[in-house]
């Protein structure tokens, strides 16, 4: 018997499909793709101007939203997804809860090597918290209304209160006295 497909048992691959179905290739191309995503990152990552105004805006309409009905935390985040294609309508705040807004909380942006982040930073998050990305020429605000310091005032308004209060107590509103014996609850033992 003469077989004229000796070998035949191997792949005919060129070298480009080796490469491809190769660990080595594989990885290669996956850095490769990411090289890429990096690239288009650093080149449409938005400015700091741009960042600031859009994450004033989202703040403005989160303040805005507040008036309603929130039922889970994801409601926060469908809020937050819409404010990346809206604009917050400034005539609808009032001037002391933005001037508040202004005076308690600073709004910080960093800057990292391929994407933008916000923090605000108040009394009640004095390491602060992040309010928004930026990335791909695109703001996404993660800011939630908790995250806002509006009303600053005293914990506690009667400093010179006492804790105890010196009041006098009839003795006719206490009652009487429960008849209570030593084994009352477990039971006497030694019965």
């Amino acid at each position: 018997m003469d077989q004229s497909n000796r070998g035949g048992y191997r792949n005919q691959e060129t070298a480009t499909e080796a490469f491809y179905h190769s660990c080595l290739g594989k990885l290669i191309i996956l850095a490769c793709i990411l090289a890429v995503l990096f690239i288009v990152g650093v080149m449409t990552k938005p400015t700091h101007e741009e960042m600031e105004k859009e994450m004033v805006d989202d703040i403005l309409q989160c303040i805005e939203a507040n008036d309603s009905i929130r039922g889970d935390k994801i409601d926060d985040q469908v809020n937050n997804f819409a404010y990346i294609f809206s604009k917050a309508d400034t005539a609808s705040i009032n001037k002391e809860l933005r001037t508040s807004l202004n005076k308690n909380n600073r709004l910080e942006i960093y800057n990292h090597s391929w994407f933008r982040t916000a923090y605000i930073f108040n009394n009640i998050h004095s390491e602060g918290v992040r309010v928004g990305w930026g990335l791909y020429g695109i703001v996404i605000p993660t800011v939630t209304y908790e995250d806002l310091l509006l009303n600053v005032g005293p914990m506690q308004k009667k400093y010179k209160d006492g804790v105890i209060r010196s009041t006098i107590i009839n003795s006719h509103d206490l009652g009487t006295n429960p008849n209570v014996k030593e084994f009352h609850y477990q039971g006497d033992p030694d019965q």
